[in-house]
């Protein structure tokens, strides 16, 4: 651009407009706070419809409102044009994590066929899905499974947790009991059950709010037990396929 004036007259335009932004963000970010009486807001973004603001609670809730919070909105925002539900692909992408960054070592891992597919779960050992879901992935092939141990039912499943980690075989002792309710021995006293520490504190980090929670390779979450169908689509696409 040849002429300064012009490029410094813009340059401050666009300052501007991204401090009014930034401190419209934050009036709306102090306003629900005081709304909800606890600082749980992780993010305020304003969005393309009516002047809505997205907000992002640190508990992983999506919730919209205006700028001056005179109402909250707590359901789906759809575009009308396109037909997309804009909530619920916001909240993909806010609860997808990078797969690399799992502490892989502290899962129990299981290698059907090849190993080429690769997911993580996060699972209870007395949750009733898990044990469907662990009963349906006895027929995934050419897969690799990374189990994380995450006791959040009760101290029983606390319990199980670290015989089942302690045991010879973890990946037997987790079959035997998902599948045929066979209850794993009990853990040796100098057994290092730490890595049940750390999933819950993983766990937490990631907002895993409940079991089975199954991560594909490209990050993407799957809460629930879902249909072995639906598990084998989701990893088809995490593997480009």
């Amino acid at each position: 651009m040849k002429f300064p004036l012009v490029r410094s007259l813009l340059a401050t335009v666009l300052l501007t407009a991204s401090l009014a932004q930034a401190a419209d963000e934050n009036s709306v970010k102090k306003g629900l706070e005081s709304f909800l009486d606890a600082p749980a807001v992780e993010s305020v973004k304003k969005t393309p419809y009516g002047g809505l603001y997205e907000v992002v609670l640190k508990s992983g809730e999506l919730l919209y409102t205006d700028g001056n919070v005179s109402f909250i909105i707590d359901g789906s925002l759809i575009d009308a044009k396109t037909r997309k539900n804009v909530t619920q692909a916001r909240m993909a992408q806010l609860m997808k994590i990078d797969f690399a960054t799992l502490p892989l070592e502290q899962a129990i891992k299981q290698v059907r066929g090849n190993g080429k597919r690769v997911i993580a779960s996060f699972e209870d050992p007395n949750c009733g899905y898990c044990k469907r879901l662990a009963k349906d992935l006895t027929n995934l092939k050419d897969a690799t499974i990374y189990t994380f141990l995450y006791p959040i039912l009760s101290p029983d499943s606390t319990e199980k947790s670290k015989n089942i980690w302690c045991a010879k075989d973890r990946a037997g002792a987790w079959n035997d009991w998902m599948t045929a309710g066979k209850v794993p021995p009990a853990a040796a006293a100098n057994c290092d059950t730490s890595a049940i520490d750390k999933n819950m504190a993983l766990g937490q980090k990631i907002k895993v709010s409940g079991t089975p929670t199954i991560f594909t390779a490209d990050g993407n979450r799957l809460p629930g037990a879902v249909p072995l169908a639906q598990l084998e689509q989701a990893m088809g696409q995490a593997a480009g396929k």
